[in-house]
């Protein structure tokens, strides 16, 4: 009887052994998932996520990262799905719920699904505390549906909770991508009235007196946030003197940044856009390679875009079509890729 109850003590110890294992093993899955979503390795990430749903391990917050990974990757309608999973999860707390509603609103936006979007957009307001980030997203969607006063109504909100260099780009973005930039210019204009106080502040300003095309300010801003040891002053400093048409200087910037900044594929794919505005095709593909091993998802889909780019340049649309295909296969939700493929199809004489 002792040797039973002795065996039936370890059994039941070794079973807690195991399911404290296998709770350590989904902690570290989902905590890779989020490390590798961090870095912008979304595919990894969206796989671990996936495996933490399938282990029932905080599904909620295992379907929200799949979902923003699907977003990354360009995969709105699935992204969709595993935000609506989210939300249908039991025990799902008020501040997790805002979150996944404001990236479905976003996704479904993205989507074009935009009464979907704003729906979203209502339960917000109806039911949360409003931020910059909500009003921001509401009025995103109130513009692309064309309601002018009701996003203008919101992006004020926005700001005025958060008047930062990068919440008045973001405004003023929106409003480009409409055709609306006299719109969006104030909020570039109100944001330059505060005195910078540090390097990143002047890196600010330069972005926003790039984006103005008041390249000479831009450069001088610029300049004084690099000198003050901003690295990512560098990468905009090459973006301005590539705007002025400064090849020789937006090379040496570029070059600079891949040597000292966090990011070096967007260095890369600036020499690139230097190698292309010079007719050096060959050299650019070579900075494409260069690239591509360091980038995260988005600094990935620009190398590839400009990858096409260049052999378009090069009239090889053979390879162009090709590459515009593997594109489409990783980024499927991209118009303009489709319409690019519709070119690059009539320029090789097929009808796929």
């Amino acid at each position: 009887m002792k040797n039973k109850r002795v065996s039936w003590i370890f059994a039941a110890c070794a079973g807690m052994f195991l399911l404290a294992g296998c709770g350590g093993e989904n902690q570290e899955i989902f905590r890779q998932a989020e490390k590798d979503m961090e870095q912008g390795s979304y595919e990894y990430a969206r796989q671990g996520f996936e495996t933490s749903v399938s282990n029932g391990w905080k599904m909620a917050e295992s379907y929200r990262g799949a979902g923003i990974c699907s977003m990354r990757l360009g995969n709105y309608e699935d992204a969709i799905a595993y935000f609506t999973n989210a939300l249908n999860c039991e025990k799902v707390s008020k501040s997790l719920a805002k979150d996944v509603l404001s990236y479905r609103a976003a996704a479904s936006l993205q989507a074009g699904l935009l009464d979907d979007a704003m729906a979203d957009c209502q339960t917000l307001s109806e039911e949360y505390t409003m931020d910059a980030e909500t009003y921001f997203l509401t009025g995103e969607v109130a513009l692309t549906m064309d309601s002018y006063d009701e996003a203008a109504s919101n992006f004020q909100k926005s700001y005025e909770e958060d008047t930062t260099y990068d919440r008045a780009i973001e405004i003023y973005e929106s409003y480009l991508e409409q055709d609306m930039e006299a719109d969006g210019t104030k909020y570039l204009e109100a944001a330059l009235e505060t005195e910078p106080k540090d390097a990143e502040d002047y890196c600010d300003r330069g972005r926003v007196y790039y984006y103005m095309e008041d390249y000479e300010q831009a450069r001088k801003e610029l300049i004084e946030a690099s000198n003050q040891g901003d690295t990512e002053a560098l990468l905009y400093l090459g973006m301005v003197y590539q705007a002025q048409k400064d090849i020789s200087n937006a090379r040496s910037m570029y070059q600079d940044y891949i040597s000292k900044g966090d990011s070096p594929a967007k260095g890369y794919n600036g020499l690139a856009l230097c190698d292309i505005a010079e007719g050096n095709y060959g050299d650019a593909l070579t900075e494409i390679s260069n690239g591509l091993p360091l980038s995260t998802t988005e600094e990935m889909q620009d190398l590839l875009y400009n990858e096409i780019v260049i052999y378009e340049k090069q009239l090889d649309f053979s390879t162009a079509l090709q590459k515009a295909k593997e594109y489409l296969e990783i980024f499927p939700e991209d118009g303009n890729m489709e319409r690019e493929m519709k070119f690059l199809q009539s320029r090789v004489g097929t009808t796929q």
